[in-house]
């Protein structure tokens, strides 16, 4: 296990909610989306459960590949409970990727940063959000960072956790 892996399992343990209904993914929406307006990042915010869409935003300078992108890397999170880049980064170290063979058809499925899964205690993971547009790791951190201030959970960026 590297130690990215293992930091981004303890984001995943961290940010755990209690509870998550239609007005938390709009309220977390609104504040991804104002998040990256600050930033003038052009990406695209999805929330979204296993079977319906709760949130879509694009912002300026966002692309249609963006959507698309979102979608594949929500269904990647959303299958292997677990972040897209966390499950990436489990590929690489076995020096893998996505493919057929594994009943990942890369149409589908992309395992890069930028969908972390939405996981409710004593219920599992209910929902993905993802961000897409930026690098793998900064749509990740976007995520994280909007995710922590809701929840009140400190200093749990991969920036931190990886120093400490």
């Amino acid at each position: 296990m590297t130690d990215l892996t293992h930091a981004l399992e303890l984001q995943e343990q961290a940010l755990v909610f209690g509870g998550f209904d239609e007005d938390t993914a709009f309220k977390l929406g609104n504040a991804l989306r104002e998040r990256a307006a600050e930033h003038k990042a052009p990406v695209v915010v999805d929330i979204r459960t296993p079977n319906r869409r709760l949130y879509f935003s694009a912002l300026p300078g966002s692309a249609p590949d963006n959507d698309e992108w979102a979608r594949r890397k929500g269904n990647i999170a959303l299958r292997m409970q677990c972040s897209s880049l966390l499950y990436g980064e489990r590929l690489a170290a076995k020096g893998q990727s996505v493919e057929p063979g594994m009943g990942l058809d890369p149409l589908d499925y992309a395992a890069h940063g930028g969908s972390f899964p939405v996981r409710v205690q004593g219920a599992g993971v209910v929902a993905v959000i993802t961000v897409s547009g930026l690098p793998s790791r900064d749509d990740h951190e976007l995520i994280v960072g909007v995710l922590a201030k809701y929840l009140d959970v400190q200093n749990i960026s991969l920036d931190e956790l990886l120093a400490g």
